[in-house]
Parts: structure tokens; C-alpha cells; sequence
């Protein structure tokens, strides 16, 4: 018999258990993700168990726990026991990482949308369609060119007011009370030039007349839009030549559509400015008369109201919308201190009127077959 030499109530040593791994994945373990916006996104094993790339905690990297004893005996059967379950969380731990980083990629385009929007609406962009100074210049640079001075000399003094080119060859769409009985027509262009031209047609009933420029070739026609599609606060250019002052551009909005405006059809009835300071051509809107007296022989129109600027000249110019189509000839404007109003101020109070371009193209035919009050050559 074999003393003991261990000490009574001593137990006998236990071997000493290895610790070990788990397998690495058939794969390389997921990566953080860091989103454009400075946000990372680390992987986990969905139970908050990962380091949050903070370093802190006591779970493993990528989600594996820290290393636990192997349990004595033979290996437990894969389709049962704690390491079969393992692939099933390393999948739902990959799962939730890749809906993490979705869900950072989501935050990432809603982001970015965000700041577009932010950038649509804070970024104006001028061009034509705006009545930014860029979008006024661009009109006026575009269409002045199709725009001139009309002076028409009568027995009784000299006419001043504005026209439209509309083709080529030099015909001119003006008001018929700027060249209303007139012996001699002059025409004014942008680049200084003056040319003779002759009255085609005219038609009072409309307050329209269509001269030529004789001998006129490759003049620029303007582009005639449709006064139809027109609305209230439509932003517009007027050009004209108000008081001798060929070129002038001023910019307003549309104020009104349908107004009814009387005019006189009668010959020089209201001196259209035959000198500085006398009355201007006299119109009646809303029961009132402007600008003198219209008298007995009247025709009424409807008309576009604006209030661009207009001052005596600018009848017969161009009224233009913000794509550089003529929409409207500027025909009659409120002058105070010259009759029918209160004050003695001088000026535009931005009380103007101009004939639909709809109507004048519907009168083309008329005009260039002589109009209702014939040609003169």
C-alpha cells in the first residue's frame, strides 16, 4: 500500500482545460463603412456585443466572442450542440451589419438629396426666363434690334413714335395714329442708320398701320409670340423710343388682360406728341379720357395692361415676354398733367396699354393688302 502524501481534504489537481479559437469564416470579416458624411459604420453581432470601433467592451473582433474552454470529451455532433449554432449567428450578425450599412447608404442619398434641394432653391440661375438683370438684358439685346424709330412728318408738324421689324425685307408694324396722315415717313434704326419708308396699310378700327422701308434687305425680323398664353404678372419688356430716345428698355409685369381702351380714329386728332410738352395721343379707359379728347369718332379695342414703363414714343414699340416674342404693340399709356387726371407730375405712373400680338397677326392680311384706309406710296 502506497502512502498519500497530500494534505487531508486536498483534491487531486485537475488537468489544465486548452483554450482555442473558432473557425475563421470561409470569408474575410466585414469591414467598417464610412459614409460620405464622416459617419462609420462598424459591424456587430447585432446585440451590441461589437467594439463600435470605439475599442471598448469585451467581445471579440467582428462580432466573435472572446475564447471560451473547450468542453472535455469527444466533439459534439455538428447538426446539434453549441458549435453547430455558430454559422447560424455569424449569418444574422452579417445580416444586420448589412442592413446597418444600407441603412447608412439611405441616410447618405437622402443627404445628398437634400443638400440639392437646398441647392435648387438657394442658387438662381438667370437667364431669359427671369426677370433677373440678366434675363431684362438678354431680351433687350436680343430683340432691339427689331425695334426703331418711326418719325412721321405732317402738314400740321412731326409725328414720333416706335415700330416693329417683322421681316426681312422691311415691313414695320407701328400704330396707326403715329403715321395717321402723314406726307413722309422716316425710320430710325438700333445701329444709328435712317431709312425712307412708305405706309402700306392702315386700320384705325384697330389703331394699326404697316409700313416698308424701301430697298431694305436683311434687316432682323422680330419673333411675334401669342398674346393667348399671356397671364396676369408675366414678367415683360417694353422698347420704344420715348421722347426721341431711340432704344429705351424698361421692364414691368403683366397688370391686366382685356381692357377695354377707346381711341380716336380720326387723322392726327391729339397731336401724338407733334411737339415736346403738348398733349399725347388721347385714349378713354373706364369711362374717363386721357390725354386729351378723343372726340366723335372712336373705335375700341381690347388691350393688355402693363406696368413697364411707357412715355410719349414709345406707341407702336414692342412689348415683349421674358423669351423674347413680341406679345403686344404698346399703344396708348396714362400721361399726368395732360388732361383727365390728377397732378401736374409728368411721367409714367405705370398705367400703359398695348395691342395683343394675336390680333395684330390676324390683321396682317388686312394691312398688306392696304387696310381699311388704303396705301399711300
Amino acid at each position: 500500500m502506497t502512502d498519500d502524501t497530500r494534505p487531508y481534504g486536498a483534491q487531486e489537481p485537475q488537468p489544465q482545460q486548452p483554450y482555442a479559437y473558432p473557425r475563421p469564416p470561409a470569408y474575410p470579416p466585414q469591414q467598417p463603412v464610412t459614409t460620405a458624411s464622416g459617419v462609420t459604420v462598424w459591424p456587430g453581432d447585432g446585440a451590441g456585443g461589437g467594439n463600435g470601433g470605439n475599442g471598448g467592451g469585451g467581445a471579440g473582433y467582428a462580432g466573435f466572442a472572446d475564447p471560451q474552454p473547450l468542453p472535455q470529451g469527444p466533439v459534439p455532433d455538428h447538426r446539434g450542440g453549441r458549435r453547430a449554432r455558430r454559422p447560424v449567428a455569424l449569418l444574422a450578425a452579417v445580416a444586420i451589419v448589412a442592413a446597418v450599412v444600407g441603412g447608412g447608404s439611405a441616410a447618405l442619398v437622402g443627404e445628398l438629396t437634400s443638400r440639392a434641394d437646398n441647392t435648387s432653391h438657394s442658387t438662381p440661375v438667370q437667364n431669359a426666363s427671369s426677370k433677373s438683370a440678366g434675363g431684362v438684358a438678354a431680351v433687350a439685346k436680343a430683340v432691339s434690334p427689331s425695334i426703331v424709330e418711326i418719325k412721321a412728318t405732317t402738314t400740321s408738324g412731326q409725328s414720333t413714335g416706335s415700330g416693329v421689324v417683322i421681316t426681312g425685307d422691311g415691313e414695320i408694324v407701328t400704330n396707326n395714329h403715329v403715321i395717321a396722315g402723314a406726307d413722309t415717313v422716316q425710320v430710325a434704326f438700333s445701329d444709328g442708320s435712317t431709312k425712307t419708308a412708305k405706309v402700306v396699310g392702315t386700320d384705325p378700327d384697330k389703331d394699326l398701320a404697316l409700313i416698308k422701308v424701301q430697298g431694305a434687305s436683311g434687316l432682323k425680323a422680330a419673333s411675334l409670340g401669342s398674346s393667348g398664353s399671356v397671364k396676369v404678372g408675366d414678367e415683360v419688356v417694353a422698347i420704344g423710343s420715348p421722347e426721341g430716345l431711340t432704344g429705351t428698355v424698361t421692364s414691368g409685369i403683366i397688370s391686366a388682360l382685356n381692357r377695354d381702351v377707346t381711341v380716336s380714329k380720326e387723322e392726327g386728332r391729339g397731336g401724338q406728341q407733334r411737339e415736346r410738352g403738348l398733349p399725347q395721343w388721347p385714349f378713354e379707359f373706364g369711362g374717363n379720357q386721357y390725354n386729351g379728347d378723343t372726340g366723335s369718332s372712336k373705335t375700341t379695342y381690347k388691350a393688355i395692361q402693363t406696368d413697364a414703363s411707357l412715355n410719349p414714343g414709345n406707341s407702336g414699340g414692342a412689348l415683349i415676354n421674358m423669351n423674347g416674342e413680341i406679345i403686344g404693340i404698346n399703344s396708348a399709356m396714362y400721361a399726368p398733367g395732360s388732361g383727365g387726371g390728377s397732378g401736374d407730375s409728368a411721367g409714367s405712373v405705370g398705367l400703359g396699354f398695348a395691342i395683343p400680338i394675336d390680333t395684330v397677326k390676324a390683321d396682317l392680311a388686312k394691312l398688306r393688302a392696304g387696310g381699311a384706309g388704303g396705301g399711300n406710296s
